[in-house]
């Protein structure tokens, strides 16, 4: 049958484009369908620059994929004769006074020192008085502590989704854009999917749909959660050179009395292009990719700046050169689900048919080119070589 694969993989953004590559590196016929034309900015893997770093504060158990990703990423970067990864440094800032913290991680600057040691990478930690003296941009209290590491980073995100369905297509994976999946079902033969222009059968079936996760499977929505984000770039023509990245590290600020902080990424597009903050939200009533304003208002960048932009880098100027709106789709405790679905056939059990790559949280990307690799080991060789088993799906839905 021509519409018949081994694997095919639903959703084209992150996740979905590196499992697709990584699937054709290994001689897999494999079909990648997306609803839109990836890379494209109505998801997930937009918004110009992705901070990326090594030790993860998230959990340690980040921190191999991070390391792979890296790998992988300058791999591509040869293949495809173009730049994915920039590094820059990065600056996790803490309180040594308040308690502070990421969003579900409570100790997260702890986390990313003792990720670094553990896996020996290379960072320095800095007190309030020697983060002035090498970052003096950054308006840090004293009771301020700093975790700098020396290989943290930015990636290029809608270049790295283009690359990497660009190199899938030259191992001979197919690529449908543009073409909505209805729906899908398990049969004798594996799994056949539904589209709008028509059927395909494969042996497995990966859903890597991020925010359009629960349109796919409803039964899961009072588990994944869609969030809207906001990102902000902010004027700093008059001292560009602060900025620049060959003096402004990426940064996550712990900010004190606040449970998301801060985090940006320097002026990587010259003077003209201001730098980037944002500020993770997850206050807000949760949307969907159909319902979610993709329009940013005054009031909005107004607030960011007064409560943001201005407290912790007063160099930076009021005028909000643009804004862009991604979504976030979340777990309960923030972490990755990577994960077979349980079978519909077989009850309380899982199919080993179908595999659900989402959702990353908010922190995702970062990861991808490992993840992607990651699942194409589970689907060929039937185990993955780095351990996922803290991405399961039983945490939330019990399984057997």
């Amino acid at each position: 049958m021509t519409n018949s694969f081994d694997t095919i993989v639903v959703g084209l953004g992150a996740m979905g484009s590196a499992t697709l590559y990584q699937l054709a590196k290994r001689g897999v016929k494999a079909l990648g369908i997306d609803h839109l034309a990836p890379p494209h900015y109505l998801g997930s893997s937009h918004g110009d620059t992705r901070i990326t770093r090594q030790a993860i504060g998230e959990g340690d158990h980040y921190t191999p994929l991070s390391l792979r990703s890296y790998e992988i990423f300058r791999e591509m970067e040869v293949q495809a004769n173009v730049s994915l990864l920039q590094v820059t440094g990065g600056l996790m800032i803490s309180s040594l006074t308040q308690p502070v913290s990421v969003v579900h991680v409570p100790q997260f600057f702890e986390n990313t020192v003792a990720a670094a040691k553990r896996f020996g990478i290379k960072h320095d930690i800095l007190n309030a008085k020697q983060m002035r003296s090498r970052f003096p941009q950054f308006n840090v209290d004293d009771d301020e502590l700093g975790y700098f590491e020396y290989e943290s980073a930015y990636l290029r995100p809608e270049e790295i989704v283009r690359v990497q369905l660009k190199l899938a297509a030259s191992l001979a994976a197919t690529i449908h854009t543009n073409e909505h999946v209805i729906g899908f079902e398990e049969n004798a033969k594996g799994v056949e999917v539904h589209t709008n222009l028509g059927r395909y059968q494969a042996e497995h079936l990966v859903l890597s749909v991020g925010p359009w996760l629960t349109k796919l499977l409803p039964e899961l929505q009072s588990v994944f959660k869609v969030y809207r984000q906001v990102l902000y770039w902010f004027d700093i023509e008059n001292s560009y050179e602060q900025f620049a990245e060959a003096k402004f590290p990426i940064f996550i600020w712990q900010l004190k009395g606040e449970e998301a902080g801060v985090y940006g990424l320097p002026a990587v597009d010259g003077a003209l292009g201001g730098f980037k903050i944002g500020s993770s939200n997850y206050l807000t009533e949760p949307v969907t990719p159909d319902t979610v304003s993709r329009t940013v208002s005054h009031e909005e960048t107004d607030h960011m700046f007064a409560t943001k932009v201005l407290r912790c880098f007063p160099l930076a100027q009021r005028k909000c050169i643009k804004t862009a709106v991604c979504l976030y789709t979340v777990t309960p405790d923030s972490g990755f689900v990577i994960d077979w679905l349980p079978s519909k056939l077989s009850a309380q059990t899982r199919s080993k048919r179908i595999v659900l790559c989402s959702p990353c949280s908010g922190h995702g990307f970062k990861h991808a080119a490992a993840i992607g690799e990651s699942i194409a080991e589970m689907l060929t060789t039937g185990h993955s070589r780095l351990d996922l088993s803290a991405f399961s799906l039983g945490r939330f839905v019990p399984t057997n």
